[in-house]
């Protein structure tokens, strides 16, 4: 009976130090999260038409981690985006894609603009 009771005490000892563990591993990733996502919101492209243009079109997404967008300068989640292909990028911008609307807000906007715009924000610069 004791031993019972004291493998049982172990047992939950155990629990709670794993559940503990995964708590602080669940923080870390939203503390990455909201860092990216800090940082996000101080990136603007250098050539001045093009921030306009991101600031009055993708800004308001890909600076939230909320919308599920991938974020501005995070590299990570850009690349496996990027692995698909330029153009299929593209396409995905202009046809609209997931949560995205077609033409990402920007009905004026030619492809070339739709790239420029998607290098700055897979390399936040």
């Amino acid at each position: 009976m004791e031993i019972a009771r004291v493998l049982r005490s172990i047992f939950m000892a155990v629990l709670l130090v794993a559940a503990g563990c995964l708590t602080a591993c669940g923080d870390a990733g939203q503390q990455d999260k909201t860092a990216l996502e800090a940082a996000s919101r101080t990136l603007s492209p250098a050539d001045g038409d093009l921030a306009a243009v991101y600031d009055r079109s993708c800004r308001s997404c890909h600076t939230i981690a909320a919308t599920a967008a991938p974020l501005t300068g995070d590299t990570a989640a850009w690349a496996e985006r990027l692995d698909k292909g330029m153009n299929t990028l593209v396409d995905n911008v202009i046809n609209g894609f997931g949560g995205m609307p077609p033409f990402g807000m920007c009905m004026d906007c030619d492809p070339a603009q739709f790239e420029a715009l998607i290098h700055f924000m897979a390399e936040g610069k």
